[in-house]
């Protein structure tokens, strides 16, 4: 169970945790001064169920692992798409503009049919390339397969945020030790575990309040006779605060102290991008901004395919509805130094993102017996 610090005019907020909810909490909305529940949801992590809604659409579209997966995917090739779509933009704003910043920001004038499309659809994505990198970067921390390797990372260069060790001076956790009184110490630490002093709250939560915690604080009872309670702020609105005490209430006394000042760069950065992909670390403006490119991305994606249609052939006995396909072997006449470096970043990148390394290469494969059937074809 956490509890979140009553507020003067707030409901405090106890969390409990629930077997059969699985990921999610059950919150409970309590008078401080009463003691009344006033109500209660079905929550994860605070969410409320609304939110909560949403966030599994934003994840999965309530497919579950299949639409994890996909979210995956589409999140993996996303960074090369906009970095792809801005070289293609910036090279033809070169080449057929005027060589100045208005002809890569902003929408060619008088332009009509699929110029005008195609103009709008380069400019509004420059625009919002750089916001869509970081969000496409932040929340493929987040995933599954992207995820375990961003660990990886940060196993390797010891970039994890300074763990809080919430276990009492002198005590043993429970069931570590042994002897022949090992048993009946694990019974104790479980009794004395479920039988916590409400009295204890306010003793860790003062005690935490003189170690420098301000604001907003969550406040959770020990888990067994061995544990500390740990009082942990949880300001995300910049700037950040993120200090956490372990608080022995025996003694009044912090036994462990883990402070923002002491995160790493790399756990830091990953903490802030993850507040800023949520919309919360700059309040109001971050979620404003973070609509502006939402809104973006669905009319540049309208006028892809709107340029798709205006393209697509339309005289009588066109050999394909869908276009003429780019020529093949085409890699051929790229220079053999810039082929082999960019052979050795895609197996990096297809390390990096496995979804996307799989996904390209079932590509490359299907593209090559394509190949091999046309070429047979016309032999």
């Amino acid at each position: 169970m956490q509890e979140e610090c009553p507020i003067p005019g707030v409901l405090q907020q106890p969390l409990l945790t629930v077997p059969e909810l699985g990921e999610k909490q059950r919150t409970v909305y309590v008078d401080p001064y009463t003691a009344e529940v006033q109500g209660e949801l079905t929550t994860w992590f605070g969410s409320t169920p609304l939110t909560t809604w949403l966030d599994d659409l934003h994840r999965n579209l309530h497919l579950g692992e299949v639409g994890r997966l996909y979210s995956e995917v589409a999140a993996s090739w996303l960074g090369i798409i906009v970095t792809v779509g801005f070289v293609l933009w910036l090279g033809r704003s070169r080449g057929r503009r005027k060589k100045s910043a208005r002809g890569v920001l902003l929408p060619e004038r008088g332009a009509r049919g699929v110029r005008r499309t195609r103009s709008l659809h380069g400019a509004t994505g420059v625009w919002i390339s750089l916001g869509l990198l970081f969000l496409n970067a932040t929340g493929l921390t987040w995933s599954h397969h992207v995820g375990e390797r961003f660990g990886t990372l940060m196993d390797a260069v010891k970039g994890h945020a300074p763990a809080l060790d919430p276990v009492l001076p002198g005590a043993q956790p429970e069931g570590e030790g042994g002897g022949e009184h090992a048993e009946h110490a694990g019974h104790d630490v479980a009794e004395h575990g479920a039988r916590t002093d409400p009295a204890d709250f306010d003793t860790a939560l003062a005690v935490a309040r003189q170690a420098g915690l301000g604001g907003t604080v969550t406040v959770t009872p020990p888990t067994d006779a061995a544990s500390a309670w740990v009082v942990a702020q949880g300001d995300n609105v910049w700037p950040v605060h993120y200090d956490q005490v372990a608080v022995d209430t025996t003694n009044a006394k912090v036994t462990s102290h883990s402070r923002w000042a002491d995160y790493p760069l790399l756990a830091k950065l990953s903490k802030l991008g993850v507040q800023g992909h949520m919309g919360v670390l700059f309040g109001i403006v971050n979620q404003i901004l973070l609509a502006l490119i939402a809104l973006s991305l669905i009319a540049v994606t309208l006028w892809g395919y709107r340029m798709w249609w205006q393209r697509r052939p339309t005289r009588q006995g066109s050999a394909t509805r869908l276009g003429r396909a780019p020529e093949r072997s085409a890699w051929r006449r790229i220079p053999l130094p810039v082929l082999v470096l960019g052979i050795s970043l895609t197996v990096l990148l297809g390390w990096a993102l496995p979804l996307l390394g799989i996904t390209l290469l079932a590509f490359l494969v299907g593209d090559s017996i394509t190949g091999l059937v046309r070429r047979g074809r016309a032999r």
